[in-house]
């Protein structure tokens, strides 16, 4: 049987129709309506949905058409058959199940059937977008060539007839082999109109001008094409072959346009426009790479492009110098922001190709980039990088090049001036400006950022035919992402001031950290523990006279601790004020740690000297927030931690103060691990005996991992038998278990230490393999997307955590005999990355609870980006 299309036409005046058994006649039935279920038709001549379609066996109803037809109901589909038996067809039931859903622009405008049940088809590109005037000279609005002799072309959406026209161009101008990328990521389909096929995609009503993004990956555009045709399809044969679609938007004159829709011949899809031509072009080739309209390609994205590439040996090393080079052709829908990045990845490539400096090939067509200061985490990437300045200026130049209709670089700097420009900070929509800029300055250069990493990756692996793909190689290079999640330091240029015009709060640790393990009576430290048999203590970060008690308590004739290695942990500002430990917070979010994005401990604590001297200068009342209350306070005395270790150094004088900065949730960074170590390493060659003490801003995270460097037990202690995840057993856990040598000795070492490190600290209820499984389920009770979101990469970031202190155990084992001379964020470098280790962290989920699903948390580029991510107003300067 066939679908909704017209079975058959004659002039019969008798059809027999044999469908599951049943046979129907087709003799003109009285015209007259039949009381029965089916008269609650919609004026769409769909029937309710509440109604059943097995009531009657033979039907007569009222259609859109208003022309009475016979309607034979199965257990397959209804049949309709008009009264003259010129055509009869069957409408499936997925017509009637999907509920297709009518809408409209406004009162004044006719309803009709929406796409996807909530989108209007709007004709894809005005005539305004055509800046450079070339649709009717070229087929193409914005059609152009990249400056300088690679041929490399951009250009907007052109129609089914614009797009043979741009061909016959380039096959005019000699290019024999054209290889024609799409980088739209949003659907489009090809109305036929006149001799033409005009190009529509669809649109939400509260924005008629923005396509759809960020569609979900699980469903191929091509897909969503082809079901959106079958859609308009079937709506105009409901709707005597007419659809409405849109072609002006801005004043909406003689909107909405009937449009004639016969067949689904009348309706092409993007790959129907653009593969059909290598039938008539044998060296004509197409691809679809979907480009982000915001912000630097996937990994994928970039893999995809490589793949082009490598499917071209006209674009091999190898090829055939003599012939000219395939002209490459991009296209997104005006042809500017998805289509210039394309082009610059174009010309990256040619570089190559080519073996060209920057500037050989272009003459005197292209001025040199304008120089600007370097944004920090540019200038900390290309300092990295081998030749990473020259990375940097061939892609300036590239940017040039493809420039006519946008600059890449440039769009950095205007996005940075408009967010700074912004005095008071104000709502458009219920959001932020501020918060709205910020995020395109991130995403600008980021864009940017990706494009300096990928030419050192072409510079790499175009000469080795690109043996390693580009996900691959970023898994080799994780350092790209610790700088990445790093693009943000504003928070280092925040004001002192922000303090003492209240708007920042400070916060006493009584508010911050109550004193759960009753220690702050005894010790006059808050949450102050010691690791059983073990010289390593740990707490909330002290005041003056409670570090002073903890010092004289391990001093004492007891312990006879005649060197103390003590190490701060706090990543965000923290100063002693009369007495109190205080924390600057927003009003808003007192919760919420303000991280100072620096593994730079000088950086902090030059930090802390300023909010320091702006509380003793403004000499005013402050408002502080205690455990209970909040209370005005004027400030007689104020020290940084820093000047509270140098006094106490007088009459100490074994004790050594260490400033490490470790992140709140996640894993400590590579480097981390190398600091701790190193400090531990020195006290230790110093005096065997000496003790460790590691302080936080609760006593909890930070401070546990610290305290928990994998030491040897004989007896394994699991807070919660047979407990499987609580023991820590995940499947990626032990992916990597079985990854390294010796793998469930690492582990086990691991969890003796962590078992042994919360021991004593029960009533505070943190044990890492715990919480990573509690926060998980938290998951199921979550008030909001956005707290299920967070849950989920809490859950994330403590699984790393744990992971990552495996891994540590793993190396000290491994480099003992070499005295761990090669610190450990090379070891991950040369060693664990080889061997895997980052492209298991670069799939880290909770695969065993839950169908695998497309988490972005699950990449490392999104998770240790997200680490980084306040939720605070914008308040420093983009660095």
């Amino acid at each position: 049987m066939a679908d909704s299309k017209q079975l058959r036409k004659g002039s019969s005046s008798h059809i027999c129709l044999w469908s599951m058994g049943t046979t129907a006649s087709a003799a003109p039935p009285p015209p007259v309506s039949v009381a029965s279920p089916l008269e609650c038709v919609h004026g769409n001549g769909m029937a309710d949905s509440r109604q059943s379609l097995n009531s009657s066996p033979f039907q007569t109803v009222n259609v859109h058409n208003n022309k009475a037809k016979s309607i034979i109901t199965n257990k397959v589909a209804p049949v309709v058959i008009t009264y003259n038996c010129k055509q009869e067809f069957q409408i499936h039931d997925d017509i009637r199940k999907t509920h297709y859903k009518m809408g409209r622009i406004s009162d004044a405008m006719p309803e009709h059937f929406l796409v996807q049940g909530e989108y209007f088809m709007v004709q894809d590109v005005f005539s305004k977008a055509d800046v450079l005037k070339t649709t009717s000279g070229y087929g193409a609005p914005n059609f152009r060539q990249v400056k300088g002799s690679y041929p490399l072309y951009g250009m907007g959406q052109p129609s089914l007839n614009g797009f043979k026209q741009v061909l016959q161009r380039l096959q005019s101008h000699g290019h024999e082999e054209v290889i024609f990328v799409c980088v739209r990521e949003e659907p489009v389909v090809f109305l036929h109109k006149d001799d033409n096929f005009l190009p529509y995609t669809p649109r939400r009503k509260e924005n008629l001008h923005e396509n759809l993004h960020g569609l979900q990956k699980e469903e191929l555009v091509e897909t969503l094409e082809l079901n959106i045709r079958k859609e308009l399809h079937d709506f105009a044969k409901l709707n005597e072959n007419i659809f409405y679609v849109y072609n002006d938007i801005e004043f909406f004159k003689d909107e909405p346009q009937k449009i004639k829709i016969s067949c689904e011949e009348d309706i092409h899809v993007t790959e129907e426009v653009y593969k059909r031509p290598v039938f008539t072009m044998p060296a004509y080739r197409y691809y679809r790479l979907p480009l982000p309209m915001e912000a630097a390609p996937l990994e994928e994205d970039f893999d995809a492009f490589v793949g082009i590439l490598r499917d071209s040996p006209s674009l091999s090393l190898g090829r055939d110098s003599s012939r000219p080079l395939p002209a490459l052709l991009f296209s997104c829908q005006v042809g500017v922001g998805r289509t210039n990045l394309a082009m610059i990845l174009g010309t990256l490539a040619m570089n190559r190709l080519k073996g060209d400096s920057p500037l050989l090939h272009q003459g005197e067509e292209v001025a040199a980039p304008t120089l600007r200061p370097l944004f920090q985490v540019i200038q900390s990437l290309i300092s990295k990088l081998p030749d990473g300045q020259q990375l940097m200026e061939e892609v300036d130049q590239a940017i040039s090049l493809c420039a006519e209709m946008h600059n890449i670089k440039e769009a950095i700097y205007e996005n940075k001036s408009k967010l700074e420009g912004i005095a008071e900070d104000y709502q458009i929509q219920g959001n932020s400006t501020k918060h709205y800029f910020l995020t395109r300055t991130m995403q600008s250069l980021e864009r940017y950022f990706y494009l300096i990493v990928f030419n050192a990756y072409l510079h790499e692996q175009y000469p080795l035919s690109f043996a390693s793909s580009f996900s691959q190689w970023m898994c080799r290079h994780p350092w790209i992402y610790r700088l990445l999640s790093c693009m943000d330091v504003s928070e280092l240029s925040a004001p002192s001031e922000l303090v003492t015009k209240a708007a920042r709060i400070l916060v006493a640790d009584e508010y911050l950290a109550p004193d759960v393990l009753g220690t702050k009576k005894e010790m006059k430290a808050v949450n102050f523990r010691r690791v059983p048999k073990m010289p390593i203590y740990g707490m909330s970060q002290p005041t003056s006279e409670a570090t002073g008690a903890v010092l004289t308590h391990l001093t004492d004739e007891r312990r006879k601790h005649r060197h103390v290695l003590w190490v701060s942990l706090v990543e965000e500002l923290v100063i002693e004020g009369n007495g109190q430990i205080l924390t600057p917070r927003e009003p808003s979010c007192l919760d919420q740690h303000i991280s100072i994005p620096s593994s730079d401990s000088q950086q902090i604590e030059k930090k802390e000297t300023s909010l320091k001297e702006e509380i003793l200068r403004a000499q005013k009342w402050l408002e502080v927030t205690l455990e209970q209350e909040k209370q005005m306070k004027m400030f007689k005395s104020c020290l940084t931690i820093q000047e509270i270790f140098d006094q106490l150094k007088k009459s100490h004088q074994g004790l050594i103060y260490r400033r490490i900065p470790l992140p709140d949730c996640s894993a400590p960074r590579e480097e981390d691990f190398d600091k701790l170590l190193d400090s531990m390493k020195s006290a230790l060659a110093e005096d065997t005996h000496t003790a460790f003490v590691f302080s936080c801003s609760n006593g909890k995270g930070q401070t546990t991992t610290a305290m928990g460097f994998p030491e040897f037990m004989d007896d394994e202690i699991v807070s919660v038998p047979d407990a499987k995840y609580t023991k820590g057993e995940f499947q990626v856990v032990m992916q990597l278990v079985r990854l390294l040598p010796d793998g469930h000795r690492m582990k086990k070492e691991v969890d003796m230490a962590l078992d042994s490190v919360s021991e004593t600290m029960t009533p505070m209820h943190y044990h890492l393999r715990e919480i990573i499984i509690c926060t998980y389920r938290q998951i199921k009770s979550g008030k909001s997307e956005k707290d299920c979101e967070q849950l989920l990469l809490k859950s994330l970031q403590y699984l790393e955590r744990y992971i990552y202190l495996i891994l540590f155990n793993t190396y000290l084992h491994l480099e003992k005999k070499d005295s761990w001379q090669r610190p450990f964020g090379l070891w991950m470098e040369q060693v664990a990355a080889s061997a895997g280790v980052y492209d298991i962290l670069n799939q880290l989920d909770f695969s065993e609870f839950k169908a695998p699903r497309d988490s972005s948390l699950a990449r490392l580029r999104f998770r240790w980006q997200r680490q980084r991510v306040q939720s605070l107003p914008y308040r420093g300067e983009f660095i």
